[in-house]
């Protein structure tokens, strides 16, 4: 059965096999009983023959005198005569084992019950035969001769084969009857039952770019899973093009102004003969290059990090060896400005679960906003501990800290707080919101001891991303 459910192919032809195959197998069980059957019932017709026989043979057995005299009357053998050339042997003896009249060397029944017959299997002339046993009371004139006599009746099996066999036959036949009326009406019934399975294709393939849902109460119970399962595949799209039209839009919208200002200075610099002016171009060129390559790798995370942009994935992240790696390649940003980049950990171990990707960018943009918008001789501290099974990450600063009524606000895509003057593109931490949502976590602002901007990472320790897969 198991071998049914794996092979591809036919779904109609699939269906029968399952309904045809185990009436097959019920079938060939109720043959086999059918067959016992027949053979039971063949015993039945033979043992009633056997005993008429010898009960004919026992009444035609007569005292006279002080002698019995035993006659087989031809009706006792002639109804065995059925046209199936079996072969019947008999044999009358005294209850002490005297041989009246027949054959005297016929199979022995096990045991001899008063007046009861016994019906048993042997062999007789390298032949099975058939047989009954019978005590059959003899009535003399003086009730001192009064005996019993012991009447043996075998037949060989010919007849009784042809019995069984015919009985047999017939439970075979209509069994193979069944099982093909039953197939023919499963080919029918799977004909008009797939219309609603071939009506949902049909109504698949004229939506075309349609994403809408399927209406899930308008098909069938058994087809309700399918549509439900369709509905969500098609959410998956709708919000893997919506991701897709809004990095295009955002990436057009962004990178316009930066590359128009990058052809402008090229041009001075290729038009400008001072060798003095060239080089501040040149660096006001490498400068800007550098942003655009920043804002275009902020983009990328930001389109990886919406919900069904990706395959989510289970990694094991260590945050504190994410924290020291992000630190160590932030170092020479916060040496160049003179900021004190600090590691603080509360715990050994700090194991999340999530995209591994995007938890260690998330960290380089919360330490990378910092470094950005701390003035020159601050400190930036990235904080990591575990409460129970949360972990929190936290990075402190001692910039300008963010008003409590812009807090939420900054978290959108490429909002600026007004008279920051800062270079950025206001995706940092709409990226670090996106990130941790998707791993099932939390991210709040606050104010800094320090007076600057404390930000609080809140994850699940092993947390598994609930986003579906794309």
């Amino acid at each position: 059965m198991r071998l049914i459910s794996r092979l591809p192919g036919s779904l109609r032809v699939q269906l029968v096999s399952w309904i045809v195959i185990p009436l097959i197998i019920i079938a060939a069980i109720n043959l086999w009983v059918s067959w016992n059957t027949s053979e039971k019932m063949a015993d039945l017709v033979t043992d009633r023959m056997l005993t008429a026989s010898a009960r004919a043979i026992g009444e035609a057995t007569a005292a006279s005198g002080n002698t019995l005299d035993a006659i087989v009357p031809p009706v006792a053998i002639e109804m065995f005569s059925t046209g199936d050339g079996d072969h019947v042997y008999y044999s009358v003896a005294t209850s002490d084992h005297q041989l009246l009249t027949g054959y005297p060397d016929l199979p022995a029944p096990p045991v001899l019950k008063d007046f009861d017959p016994v019906y048993f299997y042997g062999s007789y002339r390298n032949q099975p035969v058939r047989l009954v046993a019978l005590r059959h009371p003899i009535v003399a004139a003086s009730a001192e001769l009064s005996q019993s006599v012991d009447v043996i009746v075998g037949v060989t099996l010919a007849g009784h084969t042809n019995i069984a066999r015919g009985l047999w036959l017939d439970s075979v036949s209509q069994q193979l009857v069944l099982i093909a009326f039953a197939a023919a009406l499963s080919l029918l019934g799977l004909r008009y039952g797939l219309r609603p399975l071939m009506k949902l294709r049909d109504n698949v393939l004229r939506r075309g770019r349609d994403l809408e849902p399927f209406d899930q109460a308008a098909v069938q119970t058994e087809l309700q899973p399918l549509v439900a399962a369709l509905n969500q595949y098609m959410d998956r799209v709708r919000k893997q093009m919506a991701a897709q039209r809004r990095f295009i839009q955002n990436a057009a919208h962004q990178l316009r102004t930066p590359i128009a200002t990058l052809t402008t200075q090229a041009s001075f610099a290729l038009r400008t003969k001072d060798k003095d002016e060239q080089a501040e171009v040149l660096t006001s060129i490498k400068t800007s290059a550098m942003l655009l390559a920043r804002l275009a790798a902020q983009l990328l995370t930001l389109s990886r990090a919406e919900p069904g942009s990706r395959r989510p994935r289970a990694d094991r992240v260590d945050l504190i060896e994410a924290g020291q790696l992000v630190l160590e390649s932030l170092a020479g940003k916060a040496f160049d400005r003179g900021i004190d980049l600090g590691f603080e950990a509360s715990t050994a171990a700090a194991i999340a679960t999530g995209d591994g990707t995007m938890l260690r960018e998330m960290i380089v943009n919360l330490v990378d906003n910092a470094l950005t918008y701390t003035p020159e001789g601050g400190s930036v501290t990235l904080g990591i501990a575990r409460d129970g099974d949360l972990i929190h990450l936290t990075v402190e600063d001692t910039g300008p800290g963010i008003p409590e009524n812009e807090r939420e606000h900054v978290f959108e895509r490429f909002y600026r707080i007004a008279g920051v003057k800062a270079d950025g593109s206001g995706l940092g931490l709409a990226i670090v919101r996106e990130v941790t949502e998707g791993a099932e976590g939390t991210v709040t602002l606050s104010e800094a001891r320090t007076g600057g901007l404390l930000v609080t990472v809140t994850l699940p320790a092993n947390s598994t991303i609930a986003n579906q897969p794309a």
